[in-house]
């Protein structure tokens, strides 16, 4: 069961967070261009650092802890985790400034400051 650790702390980010999309309507997921170049950006580089890390000996994950599924000497939870971690923080902003009322507007584009 503790092979699931990992697997289940990031099902878990993704469903804590998924209620603001419904709730509060951030609109994360149906922007998905603005989310891929969230992950693009945020994700990528993290990602490649962690491999560079593992092949330098840095650090390691314990099998026993993951699935036993990876890619490029990462576990399949690590890869998810540059994708979870950094949704649920745009959802995370997207719900405070739905709050708040400063939500962005419907399309990618940035909302114009006003002179």
């Amino acid at each position: 069961m503790e092979e699931l650790t990992y697997a289940v702390m990031l099902a878990f980010v993704v469903v804590v967070t998924l209620p603001l999309e419904i709730l509060l309507r951030t609109r994360v997921y149906a922007r998905l261009r603005r989310l891929g170049l969230v992950l693009l950006c945020v994700g990528l580089p993290f990602a490649v650092w962690d491999v560079a890390a593992v092949r330098a000996g840095h650090w390691s994950f314990d099998e026993s802890l993951t699935l036993g599924v990876g890619l490029a000497g990462l576990p399949l939870e690590e890869i998810l985790f540059f994708i979870v971690v950094p949704l649920a923080s745009v959802m995370t902003l997207e719900a405070v400034r739905s709050v708040r009322g400063r939500a962005w507007p419907v399309g990618d584009e940035l909302p114009r400051e006003e002179p």
